[in-house]
């Protein structure tokens, strides 16, 4: 039965869809054809002849946008027009915008984008609408809209068609809407901060600066292999050994990893740098950044991502990665004397390990298991071991560990900050345990970068660094439970697989 009901409405809607084809093909054979028109003078959107009504009254505007429902009375009708910012009514009458056009106008489709001007009034119930005197057809659509009532809710057509997913879900809307904000509050902040914006290469030959693997390609003119950059790390750093002592860079990387709610191949990075800075500089600035950007955007400090309330306001919590393990495990890792002490406990707490990690991994896989979930609110979790820091400073007086944070947030991560390495000897042996980490089989780990290290031996100042992935952050001040939300085209597996 159900069957036959779906063949039913297939058919039903491929003859809704001939229909739309029919009209067209008249509008046509009657010159009225819509894509042939090129422009359409907009005076006023929906929101802004709404918030300035008193001043409106009276007057003609034109909007244009998109028809979302229609209701034909005889000789008037009304159908509510959507744009950027939101919805109008139009009030149009056979009298007032002639029987041709009016003949025209009953015809159109749910879909079908107009141009209305007209005097704005409000109607006897108390709506503000536009009492239309020419109604122009700007485009035809051949498709159908999905039922508004209950809108676009198949998410894997959602994210497909996005398109759809921005005419009939308004929450989707307002979340790109938003993002576009937060990037702009970024800029602006760090413009403010006297950063330059700078752009780096995507295609490398070297893809550095993460623990990750690349995509990789073939660049025919040069008949070389080379990858998609996976950080921007090392070229913002050549840039800050040129003199460019604040830099930062907002744009895609691309990591070939899984998908997940918080992971997509393809997605946003931010990273800055300041010489004559460290870590707790990078603290600061970050903590600065989080909180103006939500106060501009959201306009509070204090919001809730799903059913926990986040605070900006208050300072954020600064806790050392060793001093994290031990509030909730009870182990001090500064008292585990070796690599094999922490592997004996790794065992009798069910942790797996590889046989090349050593005791800061161990320490590491300690944190990710027992601590990262309960970091709800902003923590700063500070002084990582250097097994997994290649490219940061070591701490002067605990050589073991090194000047970094990472800032964690309802159990995220959302960013990665050092005070940043600039001996190239140091540099290039821990190059070197990379290397050797890669040829035992760690597809994530660096390589060598002669040319970086060419440009540490000419001289970077003492530099602060710190990477952002702007997407988190969108998920988090949308209150988002996906990356696929924040994303207006997120990766998605092919439908001819």
């Amino acid at each position: 039965m159900a069957e036959q009901n779906t063949k039913v409405q297939e058919q039903d809607i491929n003859q809704l869809l001939k229909v739309r084809r029919e009209k067209l093909a008249n509008l046509q054979a009657a010159g009225k054809y819509p894509f042939q028109i090129t422009k359409y003078d907009v005076t006023h959107h929906s929101t802004e002849i709404k918030e300035h009504y008193e001043e409106l009254e009276g007057k003609t505007v034109r909007v244009a946008g998109r028809i979302m429902s229609k209701r034909v009375m005889g000789k008037a009708s009304f159908c509510n027009v959507q744009d950027l910012p939101g919805n109008i009514q139009s009030y149009v009458a056979r009298d007032s915008i002639g029987e041709e056009s009016y003949a025209d106008f009953k015809k159109y489709d749910v879909g079908d984008i107009v141009g209305i001007e007209g005097e704005v009034f409000t109607t006897k119930t108390g709506e503000i609408s536009i009492h239309a005197a020419k109604v122009t057809l700007l485009s035809k659509s051949l498709q159908i809209l999905p039922e508004k009532y209950h809108g676009l809710t198949n998410t894997d057509i959602r994210y497909r068609q996005r398109y759809t997913d921005l005419i009939m879900n308004a929450d989707a809307k307002e979340t790109f809407v938003k993002r576009s904000k937060i990037i702009s509050a970024i800029r602006r902040f760090l413009d403010g901060q006297g950063f330059m914006e700078v752009e780096t290469p995507m295609l490398v030959s070297n893809a550095g600066g993460a623990a990750a693997r690349p995509f990789e390609t073939h660049y025919n003119a040069l008949d070389e292999d080379v990858k998609l950059r996976i950080s921007l790390e090392l070229y913002l750093k050549r840039l800050i050994v040129g003199g460019l002592e604040r830099v930062y860079e907002i744009g895609r990387v691309f990591r070939n990893e899984g998908l997940d709610t918080r992971h997509n191949p393809e997605f946003t990075l931010m990273e800055l740098y300041q010489a004559y800075t460290d870590y707790y500089g990078m603290m600061d600035l970050t903590e600065n950044m989080f909180r103006q950007i939500a106060q501009e955007v959201l306009g509070t400090t204090t919001f809730t991502y799903g059913d926990v309330e986040l605070d900006f306001g208050k300072p954020f919590e600064r806790i050392t990665m060793v001093e994290a393990v031990k509030k909730y495990t009870g182990i001090d890792f500064d008292q585990v004397p070796d690599t094999a002490a922490a592997k004996k406990l790794a065992d009798e707490k069910d942790i797996h390990y590889e046989e090349r990690h050593e005791k800061g991994d161990i320490l590491n896989l300690f944190f990710e298991e027992f601590v990262e979930e309960y970091l709800m609110q902003p923590t700063f979790v500070m002084d990582h071991p250097v097994e997994i820091s290649p490219l940061t400073k070591r701490k002067p007086d605990k050589p073991d560990y090194v000047e970094r944070f990472e800032l964690f947030i309802n159990g995220w991560e959302m960013c990665n900050a050092y005070s940043e390495l600039n001996d190239p000897i140091d540099q290039r042996e821990r190059f070197k345990a990379q290397d050797a980490a890669a040829a035992a089989g760690d597809e994530e780990a660096n390589h060598t970068d002669e040319d970086f290290l060419n440009a540490l031996e000419i001289g970077m100042p003492p530099t602060g660094g710190i990477g952002y992935g702007i997407d988190r952050l969108v998920m988090l001040l949308t209150d988002s439970p996906a990356i696929r939300d924040v994303l207006l085209f997120p990766t998605m597996k092919s439908l001819d697989k």
